[in-house]
């Protein structure tokens, strides 16, 4: 059987993680050894894990970890750290032509170790195992309401903080709409029928809002799109690619339009297939929004590349629960989706 080790996650303000108190006593029960480090930051607290029977070690250990041990995080690990002589599974950020990605990389040719990318734990048909999507849109859009409102009320939008859950981020959005009437708040969203348009909608359910749902269909033509112009809010969950339009084009900028804010939940501003080419950085929960035009009607842009961790305790219940039947499978680690991980890993690697 494994030995999983979840480590700290070493990224500023991560509090997610990837297996949850319950799953780790279903693993414990099956007979794998599960390995919990110490966290300050972790939304789900370590005694959870200490009563499930879980072995628990200081925080950033798993460098002397035993060599067999699995190491488990979700976000991508410090640049400056060791050569990786363990099977490490997290988002890599690697493969996709990153800054960083050949950093990481290297790490791992150096010391010998596998990266399971998470992102790349697929079924057959391509088909993620699992993923954090329902809730990036949740998030995504209730920025979005927020940044709406701040140009309602002519405030600034400051930082954005995490929420210890989706019913406390729901009565602050109720609490800030007081100030203003929800009907001028019209929304559409593109990508409504996937994991991420879902959970966008739901945020908007839950405030009174019925937006417009777009999928597949009604952007099969191309563009150009008027009709996202003429709503106040734009919720994008399409991620960026060579057969996707651009749904708002530079010269909508200057166009008279109802558009005031864009939540760009996919957030791929670098990608030469942006869909929406108006602006080219992300946002950040400390400075959440790019004001794009700056006159009586403002264009906001929302772009934050880390929207579940917004609801940390939702978020890693969520996708802990798709992901552990496959964990349970790691004492045959190099078939099905591990295997497939493995040989992408292998491609790349040998690229650096």
């Amino acid at each position: 059987m494994a030995h999983i080790w979840v480590r700290a996650e070493q990224r500023v303000f991560e509090q997610r993680v990837g297996i949850t108190p319950k799953g780790a006593a279903k693993l414990l029960a099956a007979g794998h050894h599960v390995t919990v480090e110490q966290s300050d930051a972790r939304a789900i607290p370590i005694t959870g894990y200490h009563d499930v029977g879980c072995d628990i070690a200081p925080a950033h250990s798993w460098v002397d970890a035993p060599s067999e041990a699995i190491i488990f995080g979700l976000k991508e690990l410090d640049e400056d750290g060791p050569d990786l002589t363990h099977r490490h599974i997290m988002f890599g950020h690697a493969y996709k032509g990153q800054a960083d990605g050949p950093v990481l990389l290297r790490r791992f040719k150096r010391g010998g170790g596998t990266l399971y990318d998470l992102e790349y734990l697929t079924l057959e048909n391509g088909r993620r195992i699992a993923a954090f999507g329902y809730w990036a849109g949740f998030a995504g859009a209730a920025v979005g309401v927020m940044a709406w409102h701040a140009q309602q009320t002519q405030t600034k939008l400051g930082p954005v903080g995490v929420f210890r859950s989706k019913d406390a981020l729901i009565a602050d959005l109720q609490s800030r709409l007081k100030s203003c009437c929800t009907d001028d708040l019209s929304a559409i969203i593109i990508g409504a029928k996937g994991r991420v348009g879902s959970g966008a909608t739901a945020l908007l359910h839950s405030i009174g809002v019925t937006p417009t749902q777009w999928d597949m269909d009604e952007t099969a033509h191309g563009g150009p799109f008027p009709e996202i112009l003429d709503h106040t809010l734009f919720v994008n969950c399409i991620l960026a690619g060579p057969s996707v339009p651009v749904f708002v084009p530079k010269s909508a900028v200057t166009q008279d339009k109802a558009l005031r804010v864009i939540a760009d939940v996919s957030c791929d501003p670098n990608s030469s297939y942006n869909p929406i080419p108006i602006y080219d950085q992300s946002t950040t929960f400390a400075d959440p929004l790019i004001r794009v035009t700056d006159t009586a009607t403002p264009l906001d842009v929302i772009a934050i590349d880390n929207l579940p961790s917004m609801l940390p305790v939702e978020s890693s219940e969520d996708y802990a629960e798709q992901l552990l039947p496959y964990l349970m499978m790691l004492d045959d680690i190099d078939s099905g989706v591990w295997g497939r991980a493995a040989d992408i890993f292998a491609d790349h690697v040998n690229l650096v």
